[in-house]
């Protein structure tokens, strides 16, 4: 595996770091305390061509690789968690699928916007009864002629209460199971469609998410993804490109931790020395070191697996398990390190630390992850 980056992926990294340095971090900590949406930041992070990185030129994206991509992921999140996943949901889980499954007319129509930034996107999988057991889809759409009549309930739908646009997940024919779902693309501010609040959450709280109501909304059949019925593949399909998304935001999220208690602990003295200087402060940072860039190799491995066009299934999912188990684990002792000073909102690790808890909760829990791992093994 090749871990030398191009020119475009160093200068990728550059202006990612030089944006959050300037723009994110001075911001963040009042963007978590206000649940404010950084609406500032997603129209710098469009300007910089970070909305749409793998897309092709030609539909208003930069056409981009996936390692670019989990670079500038884990370079956003290690400033601001919240941001970077508002930018990873319209990258992995609008602009993905629409790639893959949209027909011309429609990438056109619908993935230009995204890719460029100049709107923003949604995608709505999950439903009340319907999370881990994605394929328990209660929102059904009906045919009626050359249109569908969708009737149901989304729930935490990251990007929802201002997404312009949305992917969706539903059931057409119960009778077949999996087989009975399909996918539409969606005009998110059309007839029939309500918002409800926006969550009141843990962490990652200047990214917004909510549930979505349909009551009777008509989409055209040429919204459709692909066939009557693709919609699980639509659905798997993106959450493996998701889940690399998520491995590099929790990676961020652990090397911000990390950086800030070694940091912390050079600093900080007791006992006439710097804390750091005590074995047990060091032997934890070696181990919170080592443990992040596991997580790295999993991810650019599942990245590098995702361009090379093979299934990544496994990848992504050992990708994901690894940093966002990682990502709690080294935020935890980030806090340890500052000591009582890290159980207050004056330092960023207590952020860190209800940050970290999602990713190994959206776009598939760790006991998943291990469940696709485990499938791999048994298919041989």
């Amino acid at each position: 595996m090749d871990l030398n980056l191009t020119e475009e992926q160093e200068a990728l990294v550059t202006t990612c770091r030089e944006f959050a340095q300037r723009e994110i971090k001075p911001i963040a900590h009042e963007l978590d305390k206000n649940a404010r949406y950084p609406k500032e930041l997603v129209a710098q992070m469009a300007e910089l061509g970070l909305m749409g990185i793998e897309v092709p030129v030609e539909y208003g994206g930069s056409e981009l690789d996936t390692v670019a991509y989990v670079l500038a992921m884990e370079t956003i999140s290690a400033a601001c968690a919240s941001t970077g996943v508002i930018m990873s949901v319209n990258n992995s889980l609008v602009c993905e699928p629409l790639l893959k499954w949209a027909n011309e007319a429609q990438k056109k129509q619908w993935l230009t916007p995204l890719a460029s930034g100049e709107k923003l996107g949604c995608f709505m999988l999950s439903e009340p009864e319907a999370g881990s057991d994605a394929a328990a889809q209660k929102t059904v759409c009906v045919r009626d002629g050359d249109h569908y009549v969708i009737d149901g309930v989304k729930n935490w739908i990251t990007n929802g209460p201002q997404a312009d646009t949305g992917i969706l997940i539903c059931m057409h024919d119960k009778s077949l199971g999996h087989r009975g779902i399909s996918a539409f693309v969606i005009d998110m501010n059309a007839e029939g469609i309500t918002r409800g609040p926006k969550d009141d959450k843990l962490g990652i709280r200047a990214s917004h998410s909510c549930q979505i109501f349909f009551e009777g909304h008509r989409v055209h059949e040429n919204q459709r993804l692909g066939k009557e019925g693709d919609g699980f593949k639509v659905a798997m399909s993106t959450l493996d490109a998701g889940r690399i998304g998520i491995a590099a935001q929790a990676l961020g999220i652990a090397q911000g931790a990390f950086e800030a208690a070694a940091e912390y602990a050079c600093d900080r003295k007791t006992f006439g020395k710097r804390i750091i200087d005590h074995q047990a402060v060091a032997f934890m940072l070696a181990d919170m070191e080592t443990q992040i860039e596991a997580s790295r190799l999993l991810t650019l491995r599942a990245a590098m697996a995702k361009i090379a066009g093979r299934r990544h299934s496994k990848e992504s999912a050992m990708a994901k398990l690894h940093a966002s188990e990682t990502a709690n684990k080294v935020a935890k002792d980030a806090i340890q390190i500052h000591g009582g000073n890290g159980y207050v909102t004056e330092y960023p690790v207590e952020r860190a630390f209800r940050d970290a808890k999602i990713t190994e909760i959206y776009e598939g829990t760790s006991e998943i992850q291990r469940i696709v791992i485990a499938s791999s093994l048994m298919r041989g």
